[in-house]
């Protein structure tokens, strides 16, 4: 596993110190708290997914260059094993991103798994469109404050710029496929 797996609050913590940035004024422009950017960079919690995003809008970087580890080839991928997918979710809610090592893609797509219980927490908003498909379980999205319970074999698609979240209220495991365009993981 790379250093960037094992410890993301060690990382997010190295692109701020190397951007200049004190952790107050990381806070003040993500709108987080200076106690919440401290007990993250001392990896003491995984952030969530929209957590993480207000932090990398500030320092410039999408999910993906984030969670990317450096290429040793210039040539992109065809064949990406699953080992190869980068986890970019937490508690609970894993959403492993199918990525090939170019920097530049235009679309961005999610193998999501819920757990009994879980929810991606706080509502996530970013430039674009989403569309997904239940493989498994059921699922509850919340977008605009109205909620949408969806079966295995059910599709949704949005636009992301609405606040929007998904919340797994079942017993089950959940499986998702998503897409998302333009990428801003």
């Amino acid at each position: 596993m790379s250093e960037v797996s094992l410890a993301p609050g060690r990382r997010l913590s190295e692109i701020r110190q190397q951007l200049g940035m004190s952790q107050r004024k990381a806070a003040e422009l993500s709108g987080l708290t200076h106690s919440a950017i401290s007990t993250i960079e001392q990896d003491k919690v995984s952030p969530a997914v929209s957590t993480l995003q207000k932090l990398l809008r500030v320092y410039g970087l999408s999910l993906s260059e984030f969670f990317a580890e450096e290429r040793k080839s210039d040539e992109p991928r065809i064949v990406i094993n699953a080992a190869d997918l980068i986890e970019i979710g937490s508690r609970g809610v894993s959403m492993r991103m199918v990525h090939n090592g170019t920097p530049n893609h235009a679309v961005a797509m999610l193998l999501e798994t819920y757990q009994p219980g879980s929810t991606t927490g706080d509502k996530i908003k970013h430039q674009g469109e989403e569309v997904g498909t239940l493989l498994e379980g059921e699922i509850i999205l919340t977008i605009n404050g109205q909620s949408y319970p969806l079966r295995a074999g059910q599709s949704y698609a949005i636009n992301t710029a609405n606040p929007h979240s998904f919340s797994n209220n079942s017993t089950r495991i959940c499986r998702i496929v998503s897409a998302h365009t333009p990428n801003t993981f």
